[in-house]
């Protein structure tokens, strides 16, 4: 039997709570995969980030109504990755699964996701819409091109496939929020230490009348912190241009005294005046290289990021088991 763990980071979610754990609480009672795995969902989590509504009301109620249903509370608003890593802290399952919570993510596809990670023995799987996201034309064309920015400025592999639904192993999805420092991005993240990641397809669900509780402001942060946090290339770019333009201070200094020495300029003290400004630049910008060698590592201690992750043997764990397979009416 895998045990999942279902995580819903809740911000403004009075109006779709109710219905959306109306779906999931059928999962509660074993149920078989497509491909045969028995699966429960064994608890949800509900974490409660001080959104402007009264969905702190709506999990109380939900809590009493549902013994497997349980709220997790922060302390102020911190924002859906901070909420989802309290969640997945939290989390004592074999699996967990991340939901949004205003009902565009359909629970029923989490039997697809489970099928997927073990079909391909992978950590993480996310789900890919086959269908445009019901956020309109300008930000989802915004969000891909964020994303494929993102992997081409970083090198992050995967970028274009991060999805708020995902299904995590719970070793896993534990020991990242135990290490990811603040304010780093989740997916981010998960990509240090998951040997494996996959997607697998679903087909995305309208919000209905609900607004969203991302800004124009507030998405662009957003990108802005899935940038700094995916590693330190950037700093290494910065490094790299120092060294090279010290090289090329050096060389043009190099040409310009063997044309003051052949008699080939003719303003008295400009020879002098430019080797000194190229080799002055250029020993700052190879400064600048070498600190910033010094701040990428300080920077990937500071984001926790890991050295290694040790997790038991994977033949042990949820991804060795094999199927359900009904007993035989042979006698």
């Amino acid at each position: 039997m895998h045990t999942i763990s279902v995580v819903i980071p809740v911000y403004q979610g009075e109006r779709t709570l109710t219905a959306l754990l109306a779906e999931i609480v059928p999962l509660t009672t074993q149920h078989l995969t497509a491909d045969g795995y028995p699966f429960v969902v064994s608890e949800v989590l509900l974490v409660n980030d001080n959104g402007p509504d009264a969905s702190d009301q709506v999990i109380r109620r939900l809590e009493s109504e549902y013994s497997n249903v349980r709220g997790v509370w922060l302390s102020r608003n911190f924002g859906q990755h901070a909420a989802t890593l309290a969640g997945m802290a939290s989390a004592g399952s074999d699996w967990i699964v991340t939901l949004d919570e205003d009902g565009q993510h359909d629970p029923s596809d989490i039997s697809g996701l489970l099928d997927t990670a073990m079909r391909e023995r992978a950590a993480v799987v996310y789900a890919k819409p086959t269908n445009s996201a019901p956020h309109g034309a300008l930000r989802n064309n915004a969000s891909r091109l964020a994303k494929r920015t993102l992997e081409r400025l970083t090198g992050t592999v995967g970028a274009t496939d991060y999805q708020s639904f995902r299904l995590v192993l719970g070793n896993v999805g534990r020991s990242v929020a135990a290490f990811a420092g603040s304010g780093v991005y989740l997916d981010v993240a998960l990509g240090w230490v998951a040997g494996r990641v996959v997607t697998s397809p679903v087909l995305l669900r309208d919000e209905g009348d609900r607004r969203s509780g991302y800004s124009g402001r507030r998405l662009f942060a957003h990108f802005a912190r899935m940038v700094l946090t995916s590693g330190t290339r950037g700093l290494r770019a910065v490094g790299l241009l120092g060294i090279i333009v010290a090289l090329l201070g050096v060389v043009f200094a190099i040409v310009v005294l063997i044309q003051r020495l052949v008699g080939d300029i003719a303003i008295e003290g400009w020879a002098s005046t430019v080797i000194l400004i190229l080799l002055s630049s250029g020993a700052i910008l190879f400064s600048l290289g070498v600190v910033a060698e010094y701040i990428g590592v300080s920077v990937n201690m500071a984001m926790g990021r890991p050295s290694y992750l040790i997790l038991s043997d994977p033949a042990d764990g949820p991804l060795g088991r094999a199927p359900y397979r009904a007993p035989s009416d042979a006698p």
